[in-house]
C-alpha cells in the first residue's frame, strides 16, 4: 500500500490556498442531498457538524455523553495559539511553523503544519466573533501568554477556561443548526463499528447507551472526532470516557494507524496520590509562566518549602535550558522531573513530585494579579490537595495526556478508507512525536471549521458516493457482529470487574511505553499484556444485560480494544529505533540525554495495517520531506 500525502507542491505560504481552488465544489441546493455522519462532539467535532450544516449539508452528530458540553476539550485549560503577533515580539506564521515543526522533533508533514499556523489567526477572529470571553489587555485588544516551546507570546486564554468557553462557542452553533433541523444529534450514543463496502465508509453502528439498542446510520461520509487513547494507561488526564474504540474498530475495518507510540507526558499534573485513584488531574502549561521549578538540592529532604533557601534549591530547568527556562517543551520538563524524582530529589509523601512556586511571581506582581490570570485552577488544586497554592508551591508530577498517534490521514483528512476523514486528535497528521501546548484545541478548530468543509465537498463532488440500503449484507454483517460481542462479555462470568484488568494494562503500558522505553521492557510487556488479555477473557466480571443501561459492559468492551490496541502501540515503540520527542528509547539518547533521532532511517510516519486477529500488523511508511525547514538536534539551551 503506498501512502500518497497528496500534499500539493509550490511554495509552502501558497499551497492551501491553490489547493482550496483546484478541488471541486458542491452546489450549494445540492448540499442537502447528502448524509453527513459526525462521530464526537468535541472541538473538532462540534465545530465540523456546526460548520457543515450551515452550508447546507444534512448532518447527524453522534455523542458519547448526554450532552456535547461534556466532550473532553473543555478540560484544555491554558489557551490556543495564534501567529496574530499582538505583543510584537517577533511571532509570525511561518515562526509558529516552526516552533511547531521544532517541538514535534521532525516527524510531521510540512504542509499540514504550515497550514494549521495559517489558518490559526482565523480561528481568533471566527471565535471572538461568536462571542468567547478570551482575556484582553486594558486597552482592549486579546490578551496573550507563554506557553512551552516558544520565545513569544502567542497563546490566547478564557482564564483557566479556554477549551470550555471555545466548546461553547462550538456549541451554540450547533444548537441553532439542531433547532433549523439541519443537524440531528445523537446523545447517549457509542460508536461500535464502522460499515465499510468496496472499501468505502458507508455508515456506522452504534449501541444506545441508555437502552442498549443497536442501530445502523447511514451516510455518504464519516467523520471520526473522538479524540485521544491516553486512557490506555488507565491513569491520566482524560475524561474517563475518552476511548480508542471508534478509531481501533475503524483500524480492523482497514483505516492505518500512525505513529500509535507516540504518546504526550503533561509535566503540570497533581500526582498521583493512592493505589485505587482512578484518574489525574491536569493542571494548566499557562502555570509555567509565573510558577518555578525546583527541588530541593539534598536528597530526602523533608523540610517544608518554604525552610529551604534559595542556596539549598535547584531551579533545574532554569538551570538547563536558560534560553526557555520553564516554558521548555512538555516532553523536555516531564523527562527532566522523572530524572530528578529517580536520583531521590522528589517531594511529597511519595517522593514523586516536584515544585512548582509562585512566590516570586506574588512578590512581583501581588497576589491578585496572580488570582486575575490562574484563580480558578489555584481553587482547583487546593479542593484536591488541602493545600493552598499562594501560601506553599504546588507539587506537581508528569501524567500521560495527549496522544499525537491516531488514525492516518492525508492532506485532505481522508484516512486510507475512502469517505472516512479523521478530525483534531482521532488523527496522527499535526503534531509529530511532540505536541507543544495550546495547539491541540487550535488543530481541533482548524480541521473543522476550516479544512473539512472544503475536503469534503471535493470528495462528496469527484466520488458522488451513493447510500446503500440498510437492508445490505454489509450492514447486517457490522449489527451482527457488534451484538455477538457483546454477547461474549456477557457469557464470560468471571470474578473480577473491569477496572481490575484495567488498571493493570496501565501499569504494564506506563512502566514499559510511557516516559522512557527500551528494547527488553518493550517484549516483556508483550508478554505480560498476553496473559493479561487471557485472564480477561476467562475471568472478567460483566453484570446486567445489553438491553439497558449498563456501564460495566461499556467498559469491557473498551477495555477490549485497550487490550488489543496496546500491541499496537508497543510494536510501533519497538520498531523506531530512535529517540524523538515524547518517544524516548533509551538507548538512543545524547551524552547529554537528551533524545536523538535517526533521520537516515526513521523520518517518516509508521502506518499499521490489521492483518487479522492474533496476526502482527503490517507496517506502511509515507516518507517526510523537509525542503523549508533543516533537521537539526533540538536545543532549548
Amino acid at each position: 500500500m503506498e501512502l500518497k500525502s497528496k500534499a500539493p507542491g509550490g511554495v509552502l505560504a501558497d499551497k492551501w490556498n491553490n489547493h482550496k481552488f483546484a478541488m471541486k465544489l458542491v452546489n450549494p441546493s445540492n448540499r442537502r442531498k447528502f448524509t453527513v455522519l459526525v462521530v464526537g462532539t468535541g472541538l473538532a467535532g462540534a465545530s465540523a457538524a456546526a460548520t457543515l450544516a450551515e452550508m447546507g449539508y444534512h448532518v447527524k452528530s453522534f455523542c458519547i455523553h448526554d450532552t456535547p458540553r461534556r466532550a473532553h476539550s473543555i478540560a484544555a485549560q491554558g489557551g490556543i495559539n495564534a501567529a496574530k503577533n499582538y505583543q510584537n515580539d517577533g511571532d509570525s506564521i511561518y515562526r509558529l511553523f516552526y516552533d511547531t515543526i521544532k517541538g514535534g522533533d521532525y516527524r510531521s508533514r510540512e504542509a499540514n503544519v504550515y497550514r494549521l499556523a495559517e489558518l490559526s489567526v482565523n480561528i481568533i477572529d471566527h471565535c471572538v466573533a461568536q462571542g468567547v470571553p478570551f482575556a484582553r489587555e486594558y486597552g482592549g485588544l486579546l490578551a496573550n501568554r507563554s506557553f512551552g516551546g516558544a520565545q513569544v507570546s502567542r497563546t490566547f486564554y478564557a482564564r483557566g477556561q479556554t477549551g470550555q468557553q471555545l466548546l461553547l462557542g462550538a456549541y451554540a452553533a450547533m444548537n441553532k443548526e439542531i433547532a433549523q433541523g439541519n443537524i440531528e444529534m445523537y446523545t447517549s450514543h457509542e460508536m461500535l463499528d464502522l460499515i465499510v463496502k468496496n472499501d468505502v465508509a458507508q455508515g456506522i453502528i452504534t449501541r444506545n447507551l441508555r437502552t442498549g439498542a443497536i442501530k445502523s446510520y447511514i451516510g455518504h461520509a464519516v467523520l471520526l472526532c473522538t479524540g485521544g487513547y491516553g486512557n490506555v494507561y488507565y491513569l491520566s488526564t482524560n475524561a474517563k470516557a475518552s476511548n480508542v474504540t471508534a478509531t481501533f474498530r475503524a483500524y480492523k475495518r482497514g483505516a492505518l494507524f500512525a505513529n500509535p507510540c507516540f504518546t504526550q507526558i503533561h509535566p503540570t499534573c497533581i500526582p498521583v496520590s493512592g493505589d485505587m485513584q482512578s484518574k489525574l488531574t491536569l493542571m494548566s502549561e499557562s502555570l509555567r509562566n509565573d510558577g518555578r521549578v525546583w527541588v530541593p538540592i539534598q536528597k530526602d529532604d523533608t523540610r517544608k518549602p518554604s525552610a529551604i533557601p534559595e542556596a539549598e534549591r535547584d531551579y533545574y530547568l532554569e538551570r538547563m535550558y536558560p534560553s526557555f527556562g520553564n516554558l521548555v517543551p512538555r516532553d523536555v520538563a516531564s523527562r527532566r522531573a522523572k530524572e530528578v524524582c529517580d536520583k531521590g530529589l522528589g517531594v511529597g509523601g511519595t517522593k514523586l513530585a516536584v515544585y512548582l512556586d509562585f512566590s516570586n511571581a506574588i512578590e512581583r506582581m501581588g497576589a491578585a494579579t496572580i488570582r486575575g490570570k490562574y484563580g480558578n485552577l489555584f481553587e482547583m488544586y487546593e479542593r484536591i490537595t488541602g493545600d493552598n497554592p499562594y501560601q506553599t508551591p504546588m507539587r506537581i508530577y508528569p501524567a500521560v495526556h495527549y496522544t499525537m498517534g491516531g488514525l492516518w490521514v492525508d492532506y485532505n483528512l481522508m484516512s486510507t478508507i475512502k469517505g472516512l476523514f479523521v478530525l483534531g486528535e482521532a488523527n496522527f497528521s499535526d503534531h509529530g512525536a511532540n505536541r507543544l501546548g495550546a495547539s491541540a484545541l487550535m488543530q481541533g478548530l482548524a480541521d473543522g471549521y476550516f479544512v473539512i468543509p472544503y475536503t469534503l465537498s471535493h470528495y462528496l463532488a469527484t466520488e458522488r458516493p451513493e447510500l446503500i440500503a440498510e437492508t445490505d449484507p454489509s450492514v447486517s454483517e457490522a449489527e451482527t457482529k457488534a451484538q455477538a460481542d457483546i454477547a461474549q462479555l456477557l457469557a464470560i462470568k468471571g470474578s473480577k470487574p473491569v477496572d481490575y484488568f484495567h488498571r493493570k494494562l496501565g501499569r504494564i503500558i506506563w512502566d514499559y511505553c510511557g516516559m522512557a522505553r527500551n528494547e527488553a521492557g518493550l517484549k516483556k510487556a508483550f508478554s505480560l499484556t498476553k496473559d493479561l488479555k487471557e485472564e480477561f477473557f476467562s475471568d472478567v466480571a460483566v453484570s446486567g444485560t445489553a438491553t439497558d443501561l449498563n456501564a460495566s459492559l461499556e467498559k469491557a468492551g473498551r477495555m477490549v480494544d485497550y487490550l488489543e490496541f496496546s500491541d499496537v502501540m508497543l510494536i510501533d515503540a519497538l520498531e523506531r529505533r530512535e529517540s524523538c520527542g515524547a518517544h524516548f528509547r533509551e538507548e538512543y539518547q545524547s551524552p547529554e540525554n537528551e533524545a536523538r533521532r535517526n533521520d537516515d532511517d526513521f523520518s517518516h510516519v509508521a502506518a499499521w495495517q490489521y492483518m487479522g486477529a492474533g496476526q502482527t500488523p503490517k507496517l506502511h511508511q509515507e516518507q517526510l520531506v523537509f525542503e523549508n525547514v533543516e533537521l537539526t538536534q533540538r536545543s532549548y539551551k
